[in-house]
């Protein structure tokens, strides 16, 4: 069973028209179901909620900056929740699901080496393997197994992380990974300037012009590629990011670490046998949620059923009119599914319940 959820974020208008709403018919195949929490066990988000504080680790190589999100007083727990962001992001994609879940656990939201304020590697390795080691080499300074969170290419390494150092990872929360999806897709371009831009000669001007655009411009367009609705996001909320945006855009290797980063993203899609990710995934063996919006423009929600399938403690939480950023688009609801899975597997029911084959609920966020 899947259970459709719907959307779970801030009521708010950023600036753009709302899209007409569309909806994905019901997955054809039965997974197993994702619990929720109650609202009520979540942390409180601001409007905007300010981006969390700072500070840079060292792991011998890599001066890895991490923004730390405290415990909520009085939380009766004292795990450590660590977000991994996906391609072309920064440790400020997960600001607001990290407030949710300050209400339980303390959170570490990592800037991968070339993103956000973390330099590159001294070896300028952007390989899906080298993220993987920089976030386990970060695990090991603390205490404990974390609940890891990772989104698209962020979801990825996650993934490695998992099978490769059991020991490191309690639960695992997977935001529309970047599974292998090799399908053409001219909507993973996003509008027609991106997609003249990827012509290797006609598209000379337009990357010029594009890189010649201001940080609000381009954030639109981003935000217009992986959002469903990029008018959930409030004009206060838009100004914060954008000023993020702008700060990250100065930096000289940001594009070096979104080209070679997504280069080595695809290099794995295209390994076979026991390298590719998919038999990666096979040897995770944590309780495993998966998030996926139905929206989603840059890895199908159609990955969702080969994902969960393949892991075997996952289960899928699918949301309609969400795309590929849910942890930034709905919060709330991302959040209920990661305390839901961690009260599941603390109280046996992660493992021991199975769903109704064939039933799909819908659920208020």
């Amino acid at each position: 069973m899947t259970i459709t959820v719907t959307r779970g974020g801030r009521p708010a208008a950023g600036g753009w028209s709302r899209p007409p709403r569309r909806r994905s018919p019901a997955p054809a195949e039965p997974a197993r179901e994702a619990p929720l929490a109650p609202v009520e066990a979540l942390g409180p988000l601001g409007d905007p909620t300010p981006h969390w504080p700072g500070r840079h680790v060292d792991l011998g190589g890599t001066n890895l900056h991490v923004r730390e999100t405290p415990r909520r007083p009085g939380a009766a727990h004292d795990d450590t929740v660590v977000y991994v962001h996906g391609l072309g992001g920064s440790s400020t994609n997960w600001t607001d699901l990290a407030a949710t879940l300050s209400s339980r656990w303390h959170g570490s939201a990592v800037d991968l080496p070339g993103f956000g304020r973390t330099e590159p590697l001294p070896t300028r390795d952007y390989s899906l393997r080298a993220h993987a080691d920089t976030v386990a080499a970060f695990l090991r300074t603390l205490d404990g197994p974390v609940h890891l969170v990772g989104n698209s290419l962020g979801g990825a390494a996650s993934i490695a992380v998992a099978a490769d150092h059991p020991s490191l990872v309690r639960t695992l929360t997977l935001v529309s990974p970047a599974v292998p999806d090799l399908r053409p897709a001219p909507a993973r371009l996003g509008d027609g300037k991106m997609a003249l831009a990827a012509i290797p000669l006609l598209g000379a001007r337009t990357r010029r012009e594009l890189a010649a655009e201001d940080a609000g411009t381009r954030l639109r367009r981003t935000m217009r590629l992986c959002y469903a609705d990029p008018g959930c996001v409030s004009e206060a909320a838009f100004t914060q990011a954008a000023a993020e945006a702008a700060e990250r855009l100065d930096l000289p290797w940001v594009a070096e670490a979104m080209q070679r980063s997504f280069g080595g993203l695809v290099g794995t899609w295209f390994a076979r046998g026991a390298g590719s990710l998919w038999a990666t995934a096979a040897r995770v063996a944590c309780p495993t949620l998966v998030v996926w919006g139905e929206r989603d423009r840059l890895i199908s929600v159609r990955k969702a059923r080969r994902t969960v399938a393949t892991m075997p403690r996952a289960r899928l939480l699918r949301l309609p009119d969400v795309g590929h950023v849910a942890q930034m688009e709905t919060p709330l609801t991302v959040g209920r599914a990661v305390l839901g899975m961690a009260d599941a597997v603390a109280d046996g029911r992660w493992d021991a319940e199975r769903s109704a084959p064939g039933v799909c609920g819908t659920v208020p966020g």
